[in-house]
């Protein structure tokens, strides 16, 4: 250990642990990290289905879903507007697996 490094006693630990957490519910967090979802996830995670659910009812390979989501591709033309739908109305992509009922 490097003489910086301080030793605390479990109940010193815990105070501080204790302090920490009183300082987020009071939104004194000293970093919030928020990460976007983009359009396609968001749509996916609204219908409830997995991946390879979700690209199936969209007759597209799981690795093109995944491509997707993670930005490496985008969606183009029909492919954009079936995800819009799905966010919109997820259950009719839902339908298109026949789980909507």
């Amino acid at each position: 250990m490097s003489h910086h490094t301080k030793i605390m006693s479990g109940q010193a630990l815990g105070n501080k642990l204790l302090q920490s957490i009183k300082e987020m519910k009071a939104g004194k967090a000293a970093r919030v990290t928020q990460i976007a979802r983009n359009e396609v996830a968001a749509a996916r995670l609204k219908t409830g289905m997995t991946q390879s659910q979700f690209a199936q009812a969209l007759q597209i390979s799981p690795r093109t879903l995944q491509e997707w989501e993670q930005g490496r591709r985008q969606p183009s033309g029909a492919a954009r507007a079936l995800i819009q739908i799905a966010f919109k109305h997820p259950e009719v992509i839902k339908e298109a697996l026949g789980e909507g009922n």
